[in-house]
């Protein structure tokens, strides 16, 4: 291994060197020209004190996600054409740029959970869904066949 600053052939250990930003690995002469990173204390282990025959919980129940709903695009644009307001006037009001309402409406964008807060308290449409983890569960638990690479590539017939 070379040292990253010099380019000399590194006999011991390299040295983790931040400098200017970025961490780099270094010799000892060169280390100078930054700070040495010290190594993170490694994480000490949880669990159940000694003695104790108590036992744990394996899985805790999930917090409820917000989510965008899957026909986004077309109540945006339903509620957007019923106000009467063009693509630039919505996004005048939402602090946005039109074109973020277009690619929005298209389709081709789905709204941050911000964004779409901002549309459904303008639009008094509802934009977002909670989801309380159980699906998500149900699909951890499925048996998923790995992808072959027949399902990954297009294969070409001549």
């Amino acid at each position: 291994m070379r040292c990253e600053i010099c380019g000399k052939k590194l006999v011991e250990e390299p040295l983790k060197t931040k400098i200017d930003g970025s961490i780099m690995l270094t010799c000892k002469e060169c280390s100078k020209f930054g700070k040495v990173q010290k190594e993170p204390p490694k994480p000490k282990r949880r669990g159940a004190p000694r003695g104790s025959s108590g036992t744990r919980r394996t899985s805790r129940p999930q917090e409820p996600t917000e989510e965008v709903i899957e026909n986004f695009n077309q109540l945006v644009r339903n509620a957007r054409e019923k106000k009467g307001w063009s693509r630039e006037e919505l996004g005048e009001k939402l602090y946005e740029k039109a074109s973020v309402i277009s690619r929005i409406e298209s389709g081709k964008m789905v709204p941050d959970i911000k964004l779409a807060k901002k549309l459904e308290k303008t639009l008094k449409v509802v934009l977002i869904e909670k989801n309380d983890g159980t699906a998500m569960d149900e699909l951890a638990h499925a048996k998923v066949r790995e992808a072959t690479i027949g399902d990954i590539a297009r294969i070409k017939k001549n």
